[in-house]
């Protein structure tokens, strides 16, 4: 599997992964502080050949995707579940833990943000299917995420990148069923 976009990673072993699961060129932010020179490259990628952003599912990841985001709209975002991204002590989390196949699948379905979203999920969506204000939100939110392939958000975000991604409203509900028959069948 080749990928002409160019993937943005935290580091050298994020790199190495990618490299066992696929053929594709990365740039390494080198942690979570992205200095100008690293945004320069990402702006560069972005005009020539694209990019992906495939951080770690963590804090810190996400801070990254911000700070790429804010600064460069146009990029794809691909997510990996947390499952799937720990080591193999269930100590560390990072895409150079996940699988090779995990990592294809993750970027298969990368998504591209919409700069001016149109609203098809609403907040009180969120309220009514119990994402937000519930005690099993947070499992709901990050079930949601992996069937959505979007990555989990606290529900504020959630609403957001629902929305960012233009997740369908057909989507939404269909992998909102499944989570609450996984949920009667425990």
């Amino acid at each position: 599997m080749k990928i002409k976009e160019i993937i943005v990673v935290e580091g050298k072993d994020d790199t190495v992964a990618i490299k066992r699961a696929i053929d594709a060129d990365t740039i390494e932010t080198n942690g979570s502080a992205i200095n100008e020179e690293t945004l320069r490259k990402i702006e560069l990628a972005a005009e020539k050949r694209g990019v992906i952003i495939f951080t770690d599912p963590d804090f810190p990841g996400e801070k990254i995707r911000k700070t790429i985001t804010d600064r460069i709209p146009n990029c794809k975002h691909a997510f990996l579940p947390k499952h799937e991204a720990r080591d193999k002590l269930g100590r560390g989390i990072g895409v150079e833990h996940a699988s090779p196949e995990a990592i294809r699948t993750a970027l298969k379905d990368a998504y591209r943000m919409e700069i001016e979203p149109e609203e098809k999920i609403t907040k009180e969506d969120l309220v009514y299917y119990r994402l937000i204000g519930d005690a099993s939100s947070k499992w709901r939110r990050e079930r949601l995420g992996e069937l959505l392939k979007i990555g989990y958000t606290n529900g504020k975000q959630l609403h957001k990148r629902l929305n960012m991604f233009q997740i369908s409203r057909e989507l939404f509900l269909e992998a909102v069923n499944k989570i609450f028959q996984e949920e009667q069948n425990g």
